[in-house]
């Protein structure tokens, strides 16, 4: 499948410390536009919003249908920060909800970003990464990909986590998977492979946990897969596969994340990890340009005939 170009965005976020901006029938309030989100940088809430909106048509198919957790920042990147699952109050009456049951049979409303406007919506309550649930609304318990973070951990260069990407790349593709690679946006690479639903979270957990510890056997001078953090031995990559984990999330494409750079969590080819790069070369200010010229590169993610049979290893 070719990736179809992103479209220029038609919208622009207001001047002024707040808006109003009407989209597709849907009126969204903008506040405290002028708040410096990265004092450094000279960047302000209003260039985060512009920012989504510039990328949403690449990005917002991979949000579509899926529960958002919110990770808010109100105060930019030296604010503090915080978790937040349930839908705030008041909230507009066309923003869509997932509720999911958690602990104690209490159900949590959570967002979903359906649209432009629920994307501009949720990004101004300060949500400056965006962290969707691991599958869709409709069946909460079953992923349609699983997923890796690769994290540097203490004495391990970015380097390492590449070349580790790429051994992870061949483990996959020698069981017929076709896996996809992005940046964080942080520290380190995230590997995707998309899967046909129907293992429900906790087998797709234990097949990416015994792959990881596969790996860490066949490459123990470069890869773990100790989650303890004590433990973990300088200088290696961790293989993470904790993050399919019931309720963990990672930042989605497209993501910006507090990094001083603004960096973003960016879909790569495999040519490109093989030529290398570094967290930082994508950022908020270049990546909307690189959607627009090379296109969504993680469109096979959402393509069903891409998608692997997990349930014959299971």
């Amino acid at each position: 499948m070719t990736a179809t170009r992103a479209a220029p965005s038609q919208v622009q976020i207001p001047e002024g410390a707040n808006a109003s901006l009407r989209i597709a029938g849907h009126e969204v309030q903008l506040t405290n536009l002028d708040k410096l989100y990265w004092p450094e940088l000279g960047y302000t809430k209003r260039d985060l919003l512009q920012y989504y909106a510039d990328v949403s048509s690449a990005l917002l198919p991979h949000l579509k249908d899926r529960a958002m957790v919110m990770k808010r920042y109100p105060n930019g990147i030296h604010g503090k920060w915080f978790f937040m699952k349930r839908t705030p109050s008041p909230r507009p009456a066309w923003l869509e909800t997932c509720e999911i049951t958690h602990k104690s049979d209490n159900v949590i409303a959570f967002p979903m970003v359906q649209d432009l406007a629920a994307l501009l919506w949720v990004v101004n309550l300060g949500c400056i990464d965006l962290n969707p649930w691991y599958a869709r609304c409709d069946d909460v318990d079953r992923p349609d990909y699983l997923h890796f973070d690769l994290d540097p951990v203490e004495g391990a260069d970015f380097d390492r986590v590449r070349q580790t990407a790429l051994i992870l790349r061949d483990a996959l593709t020698s069981l017929g998977m076709n896996p996809l690679a992005k940046t964080s946006g942080s520290k380190g690479m995230h590997v995707y492979v998309p899967i046909v639903r129907g293992p429900v979270q906790k087998d797709v957990w234990r097949f990416a946990k015994a792959l990881a510890q596969q790996l860490e056997k066949g490459f123990p001078d470069l890869i773990t897969a100790e989650y303890r953090i004590a433990k973990r031995p300088r200088g290696r990559v961790l293989v993470d596969y904790n993050q399919n984990a019931w309720g963990h999330t990672l930042a989605s494409i497209y993501s910006v994340r507090p990094n001083p750079r603004a960096a973003v969590s960016t879909p790569v080819t495999w040519d490109e990890v093989e030529r290398g790069f570094e967290i930082d070369d994508f950022r908020m200010d270049n990546v909307p340009a690189r959607a627009r010229k090379l296109g969504d590169l993680w469109k096979p993610l959402l393509d069903p005939k891409r998608r692997f049979a997990l349930d014959q290893f299971l």
